[in-house]
């Protein structure tokens, strides 16, 4: 998925023309974080970030592109050479982050960026866009995972997702956040997700009988039948499936009590020998059904969770922030924060340092950049450095290898976290160091 330079609100290619012709081009550290948890969330899980240096390392203004912005009105007092310069606009910087799949908290910078502020500047729009949709996806995908405790979750929701891009990236990221696959064929494509599909109502309706239907499905994918069994009586359509094949894979209940048809349905299955065929549900589910039906007991061992997955209907957006920290001038640092109340940010470059005891997360820190004495600690710095000087430093590990990098972060936590009635928060503390810079820089501008 190629994106347009022009990906970008209006503001900050104003910015960045003012910025030129003042001549400031200094070197500026913005830093990517959340302020607050949305709704129903105590964690969150960094997603995005392939795309976000994809885009960073590629961008390119098109002639067309800057023909456009070049008879726009906003810039009729532009001079030429801005253009020029936007003609060959590379991104140069440094880029620090957590590895994707990370876990992460409120205030904690997940990427840092070090580059010439025009440079630095265009990339907020395109950023924040991308992780915020990703990040809220994969969070909730963990959520639901957690919930469904060892039982596979397929991400059903490319026809509910706001667009086809929307859908695509739902996906990955839903992998990223636990999901067994998807059933988008383009994501599993693109992004080298597995990919699974049952049958349609429309396929059922099309034959003469359910029967003939489930036959002719039997036939062509003897390997991989899971039969669509609500379309007429639920009930009548079990009974109807287990009469195919004693082999076929599994049946999928899509609408009624999913409490009582599943534990029907592995009466049924069971009794006529059934016993390996796998009951699926798909409808309308989330991470609280889910778990109402297995604290029940529901004989369930799928779910296909579509809409509440893909637009996170609980919590649909999520709030994060790239702001200034850091500028560059005569070879000083200068340090940037807002002190608005409950808008305050800290200033500097800044890691983040976790605690864990016996692969327990206990706490976060968060510190000025130069502060080392946590490493005398066993503490484990999240962010490192990408980027420099506009090349990657290392290959980017594959989808497998960030799913796996997720769980790891997720077996850290607390039960309690991953709970998802839970109110639970972890300890996030502000280093003496970061602490003194924000009060410092304060009280020399109030």
């Amino acid at each position: 998925m190629k994106h347009s330079a022009l990906l970008t609100d209006l503001y900050q290619l104003t910015m960045m023309a003012g910025y030129y012709e003042n001549n400031l081009n200094e070197t500026a550290t913005f830093e990517l974080f959340v302020r607050n948890y949305p709704p129903n969330r105590n964690y969150l899980i960094f997603a995005g970030l392939e795309q976000i240096l994809d885009y960073t390392l590629n961008i390119k203004f098109t002639e067309q592109e800057l023909e456009y912005l070049r008879k726009h009105p906003t810039f009729k007092n532009i001079r030429d050479e801005f253009f020029d310069y936007l003609k060959d606009f590379k991104f140069t910087g440094d880029i620090w982050a957590m590895p994707e799949g990370t876990v992460f908290f409120p205030n904690e910078p997940v990427m840092r960026i070090t580059a010439p502020i025009i440079q630095a500047q265009l990339l907020e729009t395109y950023i924040l866009s991308m992780f915020n949709f990703q990040t809220m996806i994969a969070t909730k995908a963990s959520r639901i995972v957690s919930a469904s405790q060892g039982r596979q979750i397929i991400e059903f929701g490319s026809r509910r997702a706001h667009g086809p891009e929307a859908a695509t990236l739902a996906a990955r990221a839903s992998y990223i956040g636990g999901c067994t696959g998807t059933s988008n064929v383009y994501a599993g494509h693109k992004f080298g997700l597995p990919i699974y599909g049952t049958i349609a109502h429309s396929w059922i309706m099309a034959f003469d009988s359910e029967e003939e239907a489930f036959e002719k499905y039997y036939k062509s994918y003897p390997d991989n039948t899971i039969l669509l069994v609500d379309t007429y009586n639920t009930i009548e359509g079990i009974k109807k499936a287990t009469r195919i094949s004693p082999e076929i894979k599994g049946i999928r209940l899509d609408s009624g009590d999913f409490y009582l048809l599943s534990l029907e349905a592995r009466k049924i299955l069971d009794d006529a020998g059934l016993q390996n065929t796998k009951i699926v549900a798909s409808g309308d589910l989330n991470e609280y059904k889910i778990k109402d039906l297995i604290e029940k007991g529901a004989p369930i061992d799928a779910f296909g969770v579509g809409t509440e997955l893909v637009v996170s209907a609980d919590a649909p957006a999520l709030g994060g922030l790239y702001k200034l920290v850091e500028i560059e001038k005569d070879s000083k640092s200068i340090y940037k924060a807002k002190f608005s109340q409950n808008k305050i940010t800290y200033p500097g470059k800044k890691q983040v340092w976790r605690f864990l005891d016996n692969n327990k997360l206990v706490k976060d820190i968060i510190a000025s950049a130069e502060e080392n004495i946590y490493t005398q600690q066993n503490a484990i710095p999240l962010l490192s450095q990408m980027v420099k000087e506009g090349k990657v430093l290392s290959p980017l590990p594959n989808i497998n290898e960030i799913k796996q990098h997720c769980l790891n972060n997720l077996i850290q936590l607390d039960k309690k976290l991953l709970n998802s009635d839970s109110t639970t928060n972890i300890q996030i503390e502000i280093s003496k160091s970061a602490q003194a810079k924000y009060n410092q820089l304060k009280d020399s501008l109030i």
